[in-house]
């Protein structure tokens, strides 16, 4: 019995020094696993079902697999953790090797993988996904951006089409758009026109919906969004979309490394004497970074409550140049990303003029 006992286990162990690489494809992906010599043990392609996982990397066969970043790559890793496999995402963005190979295939990018992965995973850059549960709600939001782009994209067909006759649709908020189009719209364009107009009103009550649904979610499940709506011009959504790409903020050592996740810091090429300043990296989440700069952008109005963050970019935009406001809207987005991660691992109240001296808090 304990001959037997001494053989499994030996077979665990070397089971744990397999690697293996996935290139991820939305019908089928290929996989390579190879031992710790690198030598191939298996390869081959595999549906995209969680059935078809589980018969080539079964609990039994314990193994470090490696795969892209994409769209199955958050479900993949789950579905492969809970087979008992350990799990790494190499963040595509770092991984020239494989975009900028001239030999490219989707077997050859499946074994570099497993070959990085088995001399140091930290060539891989990996990533950490969300949960499911933040997936799901996430989800909301990413299909409230869906409708408003399909509304944007009628409201502006509408006014195209009644341009080509000679008539002009009143300009309003696209909220409003369907009542004002049927009031202005010509008896000779109700046929066509007409018909975009009911969709674009059907569109915003499902908009408005939507709207009280995510403030719901907000207010119940992540209550920490409340905290961060204090500063002005953050409001249930972009607090919402905050927490959710982040999920857990303890994933950062410092407030400062959020400007880096959220790709608002500069990019860097320096080689020998050559340093050339260069634009944003646009790393991490795209619509979460277009919503902190819209936020930017209310907090630099005229009309907005006076605040630190709002003294600091007015200076950046009196530097000069053309493009000052618009480096100063990047600069204040990142930011005002790091003060929403201070605000929420921390838990205190935001205070506007937090730091100023008493002096000048009552300066405009």
């Amino acid at each position: 019995m304990k001959k037997n006992s001494r053989r499994v286990m030996k077979v665990a162990a070397d089971d744990q020094q397999w690697t293996a690489g996935i290139d991820l494809g939305d019908r089928w992906s290929h996989y390579w696993i190879g031992n710790a010599q690198g030598d191939t043990i298996e390869s081959g392609k595999t549906k995209m079902t969680a059935e078809s996982l589980s018969a080539h990397f079964p609990p039994s066969r314990r193994m470090r697999i490696a795969l892209e970043t994409g769209t199955h790559s958050n479900w993949v890793r789950t579905h492969l953790e809970s087979l008992g496999h350990e799990v790494i995402v190499a963040n595509a963005r770092e991984l020239r090797a494989l975009t900028g190979s001239d030999r490219k295939s989707d077997p050859e990018d499946a074994r570099k993988l497993a070959l990085y992965v088995r001399v140091d995973r930290r060539i891989l850059r990996p990533i950490q996904h969300r949960s499911m549960v933040a997936q799901r709600d996430l989800t909301i939001l990413r299909a409230r951006e869906a409708l408003v782009r399909a509304r944007t994209l009628l409201i502006n067909a509408a006014r195209g089409l009644a341009k080509t006759l000679g008539h002009r649709l009143p300009s309003c908020h696209s909220r409003h758009f369907a009542a004002r189009c049927r009031e202005a719209l010509p008896t000779a364009l109700e046929g066509s026109v007409g018909k975009l107009a009911e969709q674009i009103e059907s569109l915003t009550q499902q908009l408005e919906a939507m709207k009280t649904e995510i403030q719901t979610v907000a207010a119940e499940r992540y209550p920490e969004t409340t905290r961060l709506q204090a500063v002005h011009g953050v409001g249930p959504i972009t607090a919402l979309t905050y927490v959710l790409t982040i999920e857990d903020p303890g994933r950062f050592k410092k407030s400062r490394d959020v400007g880096s996740f959220l790709g608002l810091r500069p990019r860097q090429s320096q080689s020998g004497k050559r340093d050339p300043q260069l634009g944003i990296t646009k790393a991490g989440d795209g619509r979460l970074r277009s919503l902190l700069v819209e936020c930017a952008h209310l907090l630099l109005r005229k009309s907005a409550p006076d605040c630190r963050l709002k003294r600091w970019g007015l200076r950046l935009c009196e530097r000069g140049g053309k493009n000052s406001r618009k480096r100063a809207l990047v600069a204040v987005a990142r930011k005002l990303g790091v003060l929403l991660h201070k605000l929420w691992v921390t838990g205190a109240a935001y205070d506007p003029l937090f730091g100023c001296p008493e002096a000048g808090r009552s300066a405009a």
